[in-house]
């Protein structure tokens, strides 16, 4: 069966199952299986987003949350990368590296905030290390991978040119593995705003100085329900935002202009 070439474009199709999925939300909301309290039509969802952003609650949750996230993802990357890197130039390390990741990668965030928040105290600097926590393994893991797939016979060039030890990784391996690196960052995205929700939800480690996940628990709390989906509204735009004009772009003009492949997370 012949696809029509408009249907080809993956933006065209992304808005299509947007426009599917609010159909059908709309349809159940007016159907009258759950009761407005629990399961608001989006005429209230979208007047409460309009309000928040009016009362510029909304922006400043938003503007505290990109602040967290980029403290911690950017603190989280240098480390992952250090870590890889050292890993990959020395025997001991990666086998202590090895079995750090071991131990703490299938922690949750969430479990260990306790703990962080009786060494961190309840505030910001709580959060930013639960996102590093968060983002800090899968991260090293996929930059190692990758690391380790990049053939002798790119090292060798880089060695027979002059290159060694850390000019080596940033002129040579960091290229080869990109496709691992760029999967993994993806990764490290999504993996920092679930930290972060989750902990303001659960803890509100922030207190009043919250973000967009301390938003979320306050309407919650007070059964105002079309101002949580508004919340969750927010999270949603900034992720197709970054995911369409900052993942996608990279993608285009690394991975897909050298004829390589994005690994898988």
């Amino acid at each position: 069966m012949n696809v029509p070439s408009w249907l080809e474009r993956k933006n065209v199709r992304q808005g299509l199952f947007i426009v599917g999925f609010l159909i059908l939300w709309e349809l159940v909301a007016l159907s009258g299986i759950y009761p407005p309290l629990l399961f608001p039509d989006l005429g209230s969802i979208l007047q409460a987003f309009v309000d928040s952003i009016q009362s510029g609650e909304m922006l400043r949750r938003t503007g505290f949350s990109l602040y967290l996230i980029g403290a911690g993802l950017g603190l989280g990357i240098v480390l992952a990368f250090v870590m890889a890197a050292l890993a990959m130039l020395s025997r001991f390390f990666a086998d202590l590296t090895e079995s750090v990741v071991a131990v703490l990668h299938p922690l949750p965030g969430i479990a260990l905030l306790p703990i962080v928040l009786l060494w961190f105290g309840t505030g910001s600097r709580s959060i930013i290390v639960i996102i590093v926590h968060s983002v800090l393994w899968p991260l090293m893991l996929n930059s190692y991978t990758g690391f380790r797939s990049v053939s002798k016979t790119q090292l060798e060039v880089g060695r027979n040119i002059g290159l060694g030890g850390l000019g080596l990784v940033r002129s040579v391996m960091v290229p080869a593995a990109f496709p691992y690196i760029l999967a993994g960052l993806k990764i490290a995205w999504a993996r920092s705003w679930r930290a972060l929700v989750a902990a303001e939800m659960v803890f509100g480690a922030s207190g009043s100085e919250g973000g967009l996940g301390w938003l979320i628990y306050q309407h919650r709390f007070f059964l105002d329900i079309p101002g949580v989906f508004a919340g969750l509204v927010m999270i949603i735009a900034i992720g197709v935002l970054v995911e369409d004009l900052f993942f996608a772009r990279l993608e285009q003009r690394t991975v897909e202009r050298w004829g390589m492949t994005v690994a898988g997370g």
